[in-house]
């Protein structure tokens, strides 16, 4: 069964919030950190992009960039930018985007849970990423980011959180420049902090939606504290890390769409060619085309857009991976015609999230940075629950969740 626990958090004041609050570590590089938080004391980069205070050209992997993050984070603390809440509670993190409002409940998640398999995972890590937050967490003894989880949709914890919001004020309540509104509340009564406990026990599992790595960091370190203390009793905040758990129905997975250096030596006509054996072509102009459904694709070559339709005989629909349109361009398309053999290596293919539009992906092929570019259908919850509860893995690039979390709302020490 899912744990979920109410935690003393470190919280900003609401004065200084909006400048705090900061995009994910993982969404911006080290220069645009750098642009991010300039004139911005308060903002939450210098703890999680601490190279940002540092000479350009540091290694971001060295001693010196986690020492950093280290002293920024005892600075915020002193200075009262992070304040400790006074009790365990439980917080509720709204989103509200195009319209649409998703509801979070805040809370640490176990690290016996991610051991066991109860925190069911999509995606495979990569140990250099895993270690890199790994150190950061070790020197902040610290949470400082949320991991983004979901949960199967439940009457019960919708009721008490829609009649929770309608009653009370939020504590932060604000827009970033990226049009998203970020709203959130203090839960403080401990009957419905136990009611919400209660009804996450009675959860089979919940699903990493982002932030494998930040997830994977944090119940590593966990466990090392764990072996590291003669006196453990399982009750440590450190058997514990931050999460947002969101009700499936509410998230939106948007495209995470491919473009392609060359045609690996293909003429266009022999490429086009090549692509009839597995796909129904279609061309369909100058004007942008979007996918409308599963198992269909659009493709911009030589300033045209086409319609690519997935012949019934190359996917099996009983396969939850098989079925994956990111798995038939791959297997179809990407391998065999296109020579890409390892997605997560090639440098002759980039992935770009829906967020940007597909006009990204006719701009990058006009420049002539790129020959080709397919966008995709996105992959729906269910999608990546059935691959989750199966135990197989999705492959690399497959989400692109938005609105992305704030970070810095609220904190979460291990001791």
């Amino acid at each position: 069964m899912a744990t979920l626990k109410a935690f003393k958090g470190l919280r900003p004041p609401q004065e200084i919030v909006k400048d705090l609050a900061s995009r994910p570590y993982d969404v911006l590089n080290s220069a645009e950190a750098r642009i991010e938080a300039e004139g911005n004391p308060y903002s939450l980069l210098h703890i999680i992009k601490p190279e940002i205070d540092l000479p350009e050209g540091t290694d971001l992997y060295s001693r010196q960039v986690y020492d950093k993050a280290r002293e920024n984070f005892e600075h915020f603390k002193n200075k009262g930018w992070l304040v400790p809440d006074k009790e365990d509670y439980l917080y509720i993190y709204a989103q509200t985007m195009f319209g649409k409002t998703q509801y979070g409940i805040v809370g640490c998640a176990s690290v016996d849970d991610y051991m066991n398999n109860v925190i069911k995972k999509h995606e495979l890590t990569r140990p250099d990423k895993e270690e890199d937050r790994m150190k950061h967490v070790r020197v902040t003894n610290a949470n400082m980011e949320p991991v983004f989880f979901s949960y199967p949709a439940m009457a019960g914890i919708d009721e008490i959180v829609a009649d929770f919001v309608k009653n009370n004020a939020p504590v932060y309540d604000f827009t970033g420049s990226d049009e998203v509104g970020h709203h959130f509340w203090v839960i403080k009564d401990k009957t419905i902090i136990e009611r919400i406990i209660a009804l996450f026990d009675t959860l089979p599992s919940t699903y990493v939606a982002d932030g494998h790595h930040r997830t994977a960091a944090a119940a590593l370190v966990g466990n090392e504290k764990r072996k590291a203390n003669p006196n453990h009793t399982g009750n440590e905040e450190y058997n514990f890390f931050l999460a947002v758990h969101f009700p499936d129905n509410q998230l939106t997975i948007i495209d995470y769409n491919r473009v392609v250096k060359d045609l690996n030596g293909n003429s266009v006509e022999e490429f086009l060619n090549k692509l009839e054996k597995g796909f129904q072509l279609e061309e369909k102009g100058m004007n942008i085309y979007k996918p409308a459904k599963l198992h269909e694709f659009s493709m911009y070559l030589e300033g045209r857009w086409y319609s690519l339709t997935a012949r019934e005989n190359t996917y099996d629909d009983n396969d939850p991976i098989g079925v994956l349109d990111v798995t038939i361009l791959t297997n179809q398309v990407l391998e065999p015609i296109l020579g890409i053999e390892d997605l997560r290596r090639s440098k002759r293919i980039d992935f770009v999230g829906g967020i940007r539009g597909l006009g990204e992906l006719q701009k990058r092929v006009d420049s002539g940075e790129m020959k080709v570019a397919f966008a995709l259908y996105p992959v729906s919850m269910k999608q990546l629950i059935d691959i989750a509860d199966s135990g197989k893995i999705m492959p690399p690039k497959t989400t692109w969740f938005e609105p992305k979390l704030r970070s810095g709302l609220v904190v979460h020490e291990l001791d």
